[in-house]
């Protein structure tokens, strides 16, 4: 009786390993390859080279472009640091033909911005419709962007606050 229970106990040990070297080797091969610096620089420069590049450099360098690169700039240091940004809530919809998901617009430091959330749950769009224009709230953000379609730095709110109350917080999905 013994035996058979360490026969049974050595053979699952067996077919665990074997099954963990196989799942390895399986994540190991479809790990992406992370490119070089003279590979990124490469990739760029063929990018900045196509036709959506020559448009994207035509654009920063237009009035409305640097507007937006402007605006950026002006609250890079507090996204750097997800600090507090205090702004004032400009309009509860974004403008016509966005594709952001849910947003706002918000003015901070006298500078008009996308406040985009993206897509949320039932439970985050009610916190949310608390919300009206003129309202003071608090932004917390790790991200701004820019995009030639939009005349507005998109900033991605991860953190909202509504007089000391959170009224929405980004939920991280995936990661370690």
């Amino acid at each position: 009786m013994k035996a058979n229970f360490v026969l049974s106990l050595v053979l699952a040990s067996g077919l665990l390993i074997t099954s963990y070297d196989s799942i390895s080797e399986t994540t190991a091969k479809s790990t992406p390859k992370t490119l070089t610096t003279a590979e990124n620089k490469a990739a760029l420069k063929k990018w900045e080279a196509s036709p959506d590049g020559i448009q994207f450099k035509n654009w920063e360098a237009s009035p409305a472009g640097k507007k937006v690169h402007a605006g950026a700039a002006k609250i890079r240091k507090f996204v750097r640091s997800n600090a507090n940004m205090q702004g004032i809530v400009t309009s509860l919809s974004l403008p016509e033909g966005s594709r952001l998901g849910y947003g706002l617009m918000v003015k901070i430091d006298r500078e008009d911005y996308i406040l985009s959330l993206g897509q949320l749950s039932k439970a985050e769009l009610a916190q949310l419709k608390s919300l009206k224009v003129n309202d003071k709230i608090v932004i917390r953000s790790r991200f701004v962007s820019k995009a030639p379609k939009y005349a507005y730095p998109i900033v991605n709110g991860d953190y909202l606050e509504k007089d000391s109350k959170v009224v929405y917080k980004r939920v991280a999905k995936g990661g370690c």
